[in-house]
């Protein structure tokens, strides 16, 4: 257990001309022998320990759905002690490897944050500046969702000419008005930040780092939705679009199917749902959670408290 809760010694990384300081340190939480990985993913996550629990939740469901795979699960943080990544170390076990990352940014000390969109969310738009210059491509998960199914077909997507592969959430009305209100390419897609395959190699090349803080400038009055806002309204035209109903279901698409689609029910999407994605305010560890698919979620937890016994 000391093996696998121990720490490497801390590296240090100077990136930019002082835009950022990123301290790594890099978890043991397996033996090189203890597994033998039929395919290796590399997973981004970024939040505040406050989201700890529910990031163990969505690994432990991710690994149960995915049991042949090697995780690197990279996590951008701002101030997350050590100690409180140990039972994140210990859901890992031996199919992946907890790598968290130590972000001080300068530059975002006048972008909007709250409660529910704390600073650690603006990460992701940065992750090719911050994660090591081998990893080519990265799927960044939230920590609010479940993984019910293969991620291979996911993980695997040709990227070519495109930033992001995400999802959308919005209708054509919605998605007009976000055009409108961000400045957004003709067309290009509103998605849904929780989800999102980045190609990393592109990034490095073409991100413009000053153009977001441009962005975040221009628009910081009008960012609801901080992180996906940015996404959207800068790389709209370089988004790939994926399928909600199968990367990025929620309790809205599934109320909304299930009365226009007949065969839309539980069983559909245990079937056909890869992530279940429990956005916005109505979650599944709440008591006034209001739906049904917090099913999956309470399996999951379920589920690990099966392991602990």
């Amino acid at each position: 257990m000391k093996d696998r809760r121990a720490f490497a010694k801390a590296r240090l990384f100077i990136f930019g001309l002082e835009k950022c300081r990123i301290i790594i340190k890099i978890s043991k939480s397996i033996k090189g022998n203890d597994i033998v990985p039929n395919e290796k993913m590399n997973i981004l996550v970024t939040l505040d320990e406050n989201y700890i629990p529910h990031l163990n939740v969505m690994l432990t469901s991710l690994i149960h759905s995915n049991p042949d795979a090697f995780l690197s699960v990279y996590l951008l943080h701002t101030a997350i002690d050590e100690q409180a990544l140990d039972s994140t170390v210990d859901a890992l076990g031996e199919h992946g490897t907890l790598i968290p990352v130590q972000i001080r940014e300068i530059g975002l000390e006048g972008a909007p944050t709250t409660a529910r969109y704390p600073k650690e969310i603006y990460y992701r738009i940065f992750a090719a500046r911050y994660l090591p210059a081998s990893v080519d491509r990265v799927l960044y998960l939230d920590p609010d969702l479940i993984v019910n199914g293969s991620l291979g077909e996911l993980y695997a997507l040709p990227m070519d000419g495109y930033y992001f592969a995400a999802a959308s959430h919005n209708g054509p009305v919605m998605r007009k008005i976000n055009e409108l209100r961000l400045g957004m390419e003709e067309k290009a897609p509103y998605i849904n930040s929780g989800v999102m395959l980045m190609n990393l190699e592109l990034l490095r090349r073409e991100q413009d780092y000053d153009e977001v803080f441009r962005f975040i400038d221009k628009y910081k009055h009008l960012l609801a939705l901080p992180d996906q806002d940015i996404i959207s309204g800068l790389y709209g035209g370089k988004i790939l679009a994926l399928d909600p109903l199968r990367y990025n279901m929620t309790e809205k698409l599934f109320r909304f199917h299930s009365v226009t689609e007949r065969n839309m029910d539980l069983d559909w999407v245990r079937a056909h749902s890869v992530i279940i994605h429990y956005c916005g305010k109505n979650k599944p560890w709440k008591s006034k959670y209001f739906g049904d698919l917090d099913l999956f979620y309470h399996e999951t937890v379920m589920r690990m408290k099966g392991n602990e016994r």
